[in-house]
Parts: C-alpha cells; structure tokens; sequence
C-alpha cells in the first residue's frame, strides 16, 4: 500500500509539470480559450458584438440604400431619452433585445438634449448587442420659435388644463413632438441610416420575431411600418386639419395619387377623424421624412406654431403624412410584433402567431373603442381576423 502512495505521488508530480509546461508554452491560446468563456459565461450575452458583427468603417462610403456586406440592411434602432429614463430605458433595449436583435445586432442611437452621462452609456452598452452611439440635439431644433406669442401660448395651456389634457402645459413635451415631427431624422447619427425603428422607454416586445422587420421594409418597398392605432384627444389638435387642408391647396402636387384618406377622414377629406399610427412604435424610411412634400408640409405646420399654440403630436402628423403623401401600398401593419407602451397594447389574434407570444388578445388596445384597427381594416379593405368578434369589447 506504502509503495502504491510512492508511485501515485510520482505520477501526479510529473503529470502537473508536464499540464504547466504545456500552458507555458500555449498560454496566450488558454488566455483566448478563457476569454471567450468569461464573454460567454460572465457577460451579457447580448453585448459586445460591436466589431465582430457591425464594423462601418469596414464599408467604405456606404450608400443608405445599399444592403450591408452581413446581408443585414442599412438600418437602427433610435430612441429619445434622458438620463433619468436610464432603468426604463434599459428594460425597452432588454425586451427588444431578447426578442429579436440578439440575432441581428442592430445598432441603437440615443439621443438627449443634453450630454448623457456616464452610467447611462456604460449600462446601455452592456445591454445591446449591436454597436452603440449616443447624440446630442442641436439647441435650435429643441427650443421655441421667436415667432411664439406667450401670452396666447398659456393661455391655451390653461384650456387644456380645464379638460384635464395629459401634458396640458408640458413644454419639455411640445419639444418631444416638434422634435419627433421635423427634426430627428436630420440628425447625424439617424441620417446615415436607410431604415429606422423607434424604441422608447418603458415599452415592451410580447413576442419572439422569426423575420426580420427592416428586411420586410426593403424587400417589399414599404415606407412606413405600425403596431397599434388609436384616435387623438381633438383638444390637441384643434387646428391641425385646418393647417393641412390649407397646405393642401397650397401644394396640391403633394397628394400621392394612391393615397390612403379614407383612413384618416371619414368624409373624404372634409374633417379629419383622429385616427393615427401611435408612432412610439414606427418602423420606416428616413428619406420620407426628408422628401420634397414631407418637408414642405412640417414647415407649413411649425409657422403656425400649432406645436406649442396647441399640443400636436408627432403621431397625429406622421400618420396624416403617410396616409397623404405615400403609397397606401408602402404602409404596412406589424401584426407579428407584439408590442406594449404604457396604457395600451397590441396583441395578435391569430393562433400560430400568438404561440410565439407572452399576451393575451385581451391585453390589446384593438378591440375597444379607442383603436383605429377597425377602420384601417376597412380602409384598406384588409379582412378582419377570423375571431375578431371574439374579443371586440373585450
């Protein structure tokens, strides 16, 4: 028994120099073997794909229309913050992340009007899986016009106040609106893309994606991409359709001949119904935003000063845009994209595409009386889900 104690210990002595000649000899191999067991292992794994999937510099001059050298399209995810959105706005890149891009790796570019800190970028980078850049809003695209009469101003916010209008005297959020209607799309960081998907804080992604919703875009010639409609308090927008009818005359080559009106009016264009795309989820071209007509209709809008005068949403004046100026061809519902921003949601109804969901047709906003699903249905003469009366009033 001694003598087999004796030869053990000689056994275990030579075969432990023998294991630290060999990692001397092939230590930076282990260091690689290690390192990519701590990213596997330790790290998030939706992070740190910056170079190993993206790399821009790679593509020299890139036009925005080109399909990336990946097979991947020239688009990102853009979303508008502040530091103190930093826990919500890492639970939305978290949801999306989980969802879908942890496949893909989509860039995000986050934009504040101001510098954002440095726990904010240090916690969304752990987060996402594509590369990463954060801007900054040039201080003339987020404060008010010289032309603003401040008095008439608050006085109307006081009226909206009465009737208990969310953000009734918000300037901070009239900037949002303005911002989201004519300037985001020129920043530099959005402008260099083709596509882009806009992600806010606190929103949530109910189900897993199997496709690929920028390629959709591009392959089937779609400009403007939604997930939920809803109608518009009138107190906001009191004046908006005026602003647009008088537009309209003014530049009438601006109307697309396959126009989708009958989505947003009820009367062919003599009154506006309210109805919209609730653009916090939008999915569409940067270039709409900067063609001939759309940049024409923004400004005739911003010298009414409506945005502060009233409240006039982003989504409102993106969703007149597109139903105005576009193809009705190039609109397209994301049934598939489960999707939920505070108070309301969407769901889908069908089977197969429910399976890959965490809701229920129940959560949807769609089925009660402050979507506009129903008219989009019929406006575009799509047929309603087999069991929509399921849960209509639900």
């Amino acid at each position: 028994m001694v003598l087999f104690h004796r030869k053990f210990k000689r056994v275990f002595i030579a075969v432990t120099l023998i294991a630290c000649l060999v990692f001397l000899r092939y230590r930076n191999d282990f260091r690689g073997i290690l390192g990519v067991l701590e990213t596997s292992v330790f790290k998030n794994p939706f992070a740190d794909h910056q170079t190993k999937y993206f790399d821009r510099s790679s593509v020299p001059n890139p036009e925005r229309s080109q399909w990336l050298p990946d097979g991947r399209v020239n688009a990102a995810f853009v979303s508008l913050a502040r530091n103190e959105d930093l826990r919500d706005m890492v639970q939305s890149v978290q949801r999306l992340e989980r969802r879908f891009n942890h496949k893909h790796h989509y860039p995000w570019v986050f934009l504040n009007d101001e510098e954002f800190n440095e726990e904010f970028m240090r916690r969304i980078n752990e987060t996402a899986s594509g590369p990463v850049e954060f801007g900054v809003i040039p201080k003339e695209h987020w404060q008010m016009p010289e032309t603003v009469d401040l008095q008439k101003m608050h006085d109307n916010w006081n009226k909206l106040k009465e009737n208990d209008i969310l953000y009734a005297d918000s300037e901070s959020y009239r900037h949002m609106c303005r911002f989201e209607s004519g300037f985001f799309y020129r920043h530099p960081l959005v402008k260099k893309y083709e596509y882009y998907w806009r992600v806010e804080p606190s929103v949530d992604f109910w189900c897993d994606l199997d496709f690929d919703p920028f390629a959709y875009m591009k392959q089937n010639n779609k400009v403007y991409g939604f997930t939920i409609t809803v109608t518009e308090y009138p107190e906001t927008i009191s004046t908006l359709w005026e602003n647009t009818r008088n537009f309209l005359k003014q530049h009438p080559d601006t109307l697309h001949p396959n126009n989708s009106l009958n989505f947003i009016s009820d009367n062919n264009g003599e009154t506006y119904n309210n109805c919209h795309f609730w653009s916090n989820f939008e999915i569409a071209r940067v270039d709409f935003w900067e063609s001939d007509a759309y940049t024409k209709y923004f400004d005739h809008l911003d010298k009414s000063n409506g945005f502060f005068y009233e409240r006039w949403g982003d989504a409102p004046v993106h969703s007149i845009a597109a139903a105005l100026f576009t193809d009705r061809d190039s609109i397209h519902f994301f049934n598939e994209i489960g999707y939920w921003h505070p108070f309301s949601g969407h769901c889908p109804l069908d089977e197969p595409t429910l399976a890959k969901c965490e809701c229920s047709p129940y959560d949807s906003i769609d089925h009660n009386g402050w979507s506009c699903l129903n008219k989009y249905y019929d406006a575009f003469k799509i047929p309603y889900p087999a069991n929509w009366n399921l849960y209509r009033g639900g």
